[in-house]
């Protein structure tokens, strides 16, 4: 045990310094809190997002609009080529589209977890949701439609998603409002 003795100035200054530990401390705990806060919510990958659980894809992908069928969802592993030919490059570019890249994964063995995307299925032609995952990071994500193999960006079929369900609607304005049927809710009151 230790014993000191402060006098009054140098104690109020050690007061002080003591306060000022707090609050920093307070503040960075604050940071780090709201900080994995906007990770969860938000649709950009960073460094901290870590992808363990068929809960963590599904998480993942509603950030970018995406609704998943966790009862669907199934992992493989599979290996970037280390050598790539004109169709991988350009695979990569749609992969790109959600701000991930697989340059540096190349020869690198990675797991694909693919969920159904129920939205954009219709029984006949279905769509998943596809990341690729090395060492709990997503490295790469894309939509993949089934039987005809085609890949999209996850971006791009957001925008396009949203863009036909707001023609939809403005369709359907359209539709009542030429039928007489106007919804009075859109009016302002007094």
């Amino acid at each position: 045990m230790f014993l000191f003795t402060v006098t009054k100035p140098r104690l109020r200054q050690a007061g002080a310094l003591a306060l000022c530990a707090v609050c920093l401390a307070g503040t960075i705990t604050a940071a780090v809190h709201f900080a994995n806060d906007s990770v969860t919510a938000s649709a950009g990958v960073s460094e901290q997002t870590v992808i363990e659980t068929t809960q963590d894809i599904a998480t993942y992908f509603t950030g970018y609009g995406f609704e998943v069928d966790l009862a669907t969802a199934a992992v493989d592993k599979v290996k970037i080529p280390k050598q790539w030919d004109d169709s991988f490059a350009a695979f990569n570019q749609v992969v790109e589209e959600s701000g991930l890249t697989l340059e540096k994964y190349k020869g690198k063995t990675v797991e694909k977890w693919t969920a159904l995307c129920p939205v954009l299925s219709d029984g006949e032609n279905d769509t998943y949701c596809v990341l690729l995952v090395y060492k709990t990071q997503p490295v790469g994500a894309y939509l993949l439609a089934k039987p005809s193999g085609e890949v999209t960006g996850l971006v791009s079929t957001a925008q396009q998603t949203a863009a036909d369900a707001e023609t939809a609607a403005a369709q359907e304005d359209t539709a009542q409002t030429s039928a007489g049927v106007v919804d009075e809710s859109a009016f302002p009151t007094e």
